[in-house]
């Protein structure tokens, strides 16, 4: 698999210098052969998924824009079935039979003959899904003209850089980016560089050194720990995450600049949120902007009822964890951010939430902490059941980990779990909050950058586990 393996550090300096140095007719081919190549290389059979869903997909935007009336919506339909079948049939399909076989089994009906596909998830079937249907979307709803190219339609539909775990890209910002020249530019280069570094470092160094190992040996045998490990475990998970996630949006951000191409970005230091709303315009920004105008604003967003409004985040967080995984524990997870969204929707009432501005002065950073670590807590206990194998698992675990509660030794050792976690979100996204530059390392002196990527290079070097260890959302 070439995305699971060194192959890749091989791959993209050959792909970058070819890609380079061909004519600017010739380079969207290039890079879409590339493209179906690094998906290819984790299973050729699952092109076929991906070459249908682009045809389907390019075929009725076309047909589409100069159809009228019902056959407009007919074409979008078909678009929507293709799509969604899918991703139904290979994601979701044994996981219906099988709630539905434990449903009948409640009843006292045996249903054990029920038909399964046990087949393999196929990799990024999410992410691309999602990237095509907001395509003809748009184009039905008349916000975007519909491409006329293949190869260029084919590239946004299989970019590789962000094919298989994101971020979901829109037509109206990655199409015209494919559409006209690029020429090389050392500086877009070097941001790129600057910033794939930055985010293998929060791979590596971060998510895969520091987290993964104690949140993988909590979770693996809860019982055999008390509730202060637990606890910390848990903050451990929630940064692996994070890291991991954050960190491969970085490279696929960075590899894409090194092609002329921006990505959008798809975190802002999410866990320096002072509430869960402002979290949710910070955490994957590109499925939760999906998730608002797909399905929050088409089912009537905050324009009805106080009740509906309600059911319209519940709708749309519940749709956002089964989005993430086949498993009940992802639609819990879900179902948690979308009761904690309305309930500060409650709190919050018609007042206009300023969530971009951040805290100028010492005085207004002493009084967002509060708000940081009471958002952080209910995260937390969220991330609980998405990282859980199963709603027995996290319970056993929550019950666990609430022991702690109960004793000083216990309670201080969750106060300085909190500390610790919060001291790596400082260490890893403070001076970006403050900045609001990602790119700051950028803007500082030659000898300061040189000291700063040698840094991150050397901890790279010295953190690489001995056994490649696979992105979190690739499984997504």
């Amino acid at each position: 698999m070439l995305f699971n393996s060194l192959d890749f550090l091989l791959f993209l300096p050959v792909t970058l210098v070819i890609y380079h140095l061909l004519g600017q007719g010739k380079r969207n081919l290039f890079l879409l052969a590339a493209s179906y190549f690094f998906y290819g290389s984790w299973d050729w059979r699952f092109l076929g998924l991906i070459l249908l869903s682009t045809a389907v997909d390019f075929h009725c935007g076309r047909a589409m824009h100069r159809a009228q009336g019902g056959a407009r919506k007919k074409l979008l339909l078909l678009s929507l079935f293709t799509n969604l079948s899918i991703l139904g049939v290979f994601k979701y399909f044994d996981f219906f039979v099988e709630s539905f076989r434990s449903l009948v089994a409640t009843l006292g009906t045996n249903w054990s003959d029920s038909p399964t596909l046990d087949v393999i998830l196929p990799v990024g079937i999410s992410f691309y899904t999602f990237q095509t249907l907001s395509y003809t979307i748009d184009v039905y709803r008349g916000r975007l003209r519909p491409c006329e190219n293949r190869i260029n339609f084919a590239l946004f539909v299989a970019y590789f850089p962000q094919l298989v775990a994101g971020p979901i890209e829109r037509a109206k910002r990655l199409l015209p980016q494919l559409e006209q020249g690029r020429s090389f530019q050392w500086n877009t280069f070097r941001l790129g560089l600057s910033l794939a570094l930055f985010g293998m470092f929060k791979k590596v160094v971060v998510g895969d050194c520091i987290a993964a190992p104690y949140a993988e040996q909590a979770f693996l045998s809860p019982t055999d720990y008390d509730g202060g490990f637990l606890f910390f475990g848990l903050c451990m998970f929630a940064l692996q995450i994070y890291a991991d996630f954050s960190g491969y949006s970085d490279i696929a951000r960075g590899v894409s600049r090194m092609f002329g191409i921006e990505l959008i970005v798809n975190f802002r230091q999410p866990y320096l949120s002072r509430n869960i709303t402002e979290f949710w315009r910070r955490w994957h920004i590109s499925l939760s902007s999906w998730l608002k105008d797909y399905v929050y604003v088409p089912l009537g967003g905050n324009r009805q009822s106080v009740l509906k409004t309600y059911r319209n985040l519940m709708l749309t967080m519940l749709i956002g964890g089964l989005w993430h995984g086949a498993a009940w524990t992802f639609v819990i997870w879900g179902g948690l951010h979308g009761l904690y969204l309305a309930i500060h929707k409650k709190i919050l009432g018609k007042r206009k939430l300023d969530w971009e501005k951040t805290p100028s002065r010492l005085s207004g950073w002493m009084a967002a902490i509060p708000g940081i670590i009471a958002t952080n807590l209910v995260v937390l206990l969220a991330w609980l059941f998405f990282r859980a194998d199963s709603f027995t698992d996290a319970v056993t675990y929550l019950c666990a980990m609430c022991s702690a509660c109960k004793s000083p030794s216990g309670l201080f050792a969750i106060g300085l779990s909190l500390l610790f976690f919060h001291l790596l979100v400082a260490v890893v996204d403070l001076v970006s909050y403050l900045s609001d530059d990602e790119d700051h390392w950028e803007r500082r002196s030659l000898p300061v950058r040189a000291i700063a990527y040698s840094c991150f290079a050397t901890l790279i070097w010295v953190a690489w586990p001995t056994a490649y260890t696979p992105f979190i959302y690739f499984q997504f």
